[in-house]
């Protein structure tokens, strides 16, 4: 009996609907266009959430990374820690981390023939920085380092503009050795990166990492350990095996790493929401207004309908599922429109016109759209959702004719 009922009204929503094929297809023209704004200012919005995440990630961040307990207050390489032992290898061993490294990263100047700047020198394994970090990565002009006893610098193409050198040339880098003297030593310019963000072009300095523990007499001592894992999230487990491996080191995840980054995620997942509501309450009034219309043209039918034993529910049923149907039918021509966006700007946005501004929020100036299965259910359940409150009101009036007086109006 039940579904027989449901078959009815659902014969008579759709008859409806179109009684006026025009009305009809204006508004699912305005939802199907809220829906695909929504959801690409969505995929537009996560693609430079996931771009900052990518490359705070791979800015020599990594998922997880371990130091000695004091290096992050004070970076000085009286705080740098030993080789990993046994135990702590066989923590990196797990089977969720795809790769790990370890590093020298201590503050250092760097001083050309005409220029010097503050800059931080990196010792670098280069083969196990392919895939961890953008220096992994082919350099713009000149070669990449080649191994950890490799004596050639990779410097930034910003820096190399400041410092007005260039590849080939020598430049001099001074810092505090294990003695406490200032340790120096002269490097040639072997190549030059580039990175998404030009502070990240000035911030490092690389050369092979026994390189830098021998001119600052470190022995094998180093500065800290990136680890890389096949997802970055659910990393707790993962923090907390590393940290009961090695209890006298501190081991933090990218969370930790990067609480500004976290919040900023956060504001955008509820900016988000705000934005759905906003877009949806635009949608709500066309949607409203002809339900409203709808059930004023149909006064005498509802109270035939009445007059002939339908309950006021029915009533309500019929008109809700008229507003749902109309959503729904929308809402698919939407992500339709959405998907075929997303795939047309598979290559990215192109802000490059705006790249200064863009720097100042460590945004890239090629931003690739980023679509997530929960961004599409939670707009479109949401939009749902609402649209069954939207309609409660026009279905309430039309539930509230007196059969006789509706009949006999004009």
């Amino acid at each position: 009996m039940l579904a027989d009922d449901l078959n009815l009204l659902r014969r008579l929503a759709w008859r409806n609907l179109w009684r006026h094929k025009r009305r009809t297809y204006i508004m699912l023209v305005a939802i199907s266009l809220g829906a695909w704004f929504m959801l690409f200012t969505a995929a537009f919005v996560r693609g430079m959430i996931e771009q900052q995440l990518h490359d705070a990630i791979f800015t020599l961040t990594g998922h997880v990374q371990i130091h000695q307990k004091k290096y992050r207050d004070d970076p000085a390489i009286e705080h740098s820690m030993s080789p990993p032992g046994a135990k702590l290898r066989e923590a990196l061993g797990d089977k969720r981390i795809s790769q790990w490294s370890t590093r020298v990263r201590l503050p250092a100047v760097i001083i050309s023939e005409r220029e010097s700047r503050g800059t931080t020198l990196v010792g670098i394994d280069p083969a196990h920085e392919q895939g961890m970090s953008f220096i992994g990565d082919p350099v713009q002009l000149g070669r990449n380092l080649e191994s950890v006893d490799d004596s050639g610098v990779v410097i930034g193409r910003r820096m190399a503009k400041r410092l007005q050198t260039e590849i080939g040339r020598r430049i001099v880098i001074m810092a505090q050795d294990e003695n406490g003297d200032v340790a120096d030593r002269g490097f040639r310019i072997v190549g030059l990166f580039t990175a998404e963000l030009e502070a990240t072009e000035t911030a490092y300095v690389f050369t092979g990492r026994q390189v830098a523990q021998k001119m600052l007499k470190m022995g094998d001592k180093i500065s800290e350990i990136e680890v890389i894992t096949d997802s970055r999230d659910g990393l707790q487990k993962l923090t907390n095996k590393l940290r009961s491996a090695a209890p006298e080191l501190e081991t933090m995840d990218w969370q930790e790493l990067q609480p500004l980054l976290v919040a900023t995620v956060e504001f955008y997942d509820a900016f988000m929401i705000i934005w759905y509501l906003i877009v949806f309450l635009a949608m709500s009034f066309g949607l409203v207004n002809t339900l409203l219309m709808a059930v004023f043209e149909r006064t005498r039918e509802l109270g035939l309908f009445q007059a002939l034993g339908m309950r006021p529910r029915y009533i309500v049923g019929q008109v809700m599922l008229e507003s749902v149907i109309l959503m729904v039918l929308g809402l698919v021509a939407g992500n339709l429109l959405s998907w075929l966006s997303v795939i047309a700007l598979a290559d990215g946005v192109d802000l490059s016109n705006f790249a200064q501004g863009l720097e100042q929020f460590s945004m890239p100036t090629v931003l690739k759209l980023a679509v997530t299965s929960q961004d599409v259910i939670t707009a479109n359940l949401l939009v749902i959702v609402l649209t069954l409150i939207a309609s409660l009101y026009p279905a309430w009036r039309a539930a509230r004719y007196v059969p006789v007086e509706a009949i006999t109006r004009t």
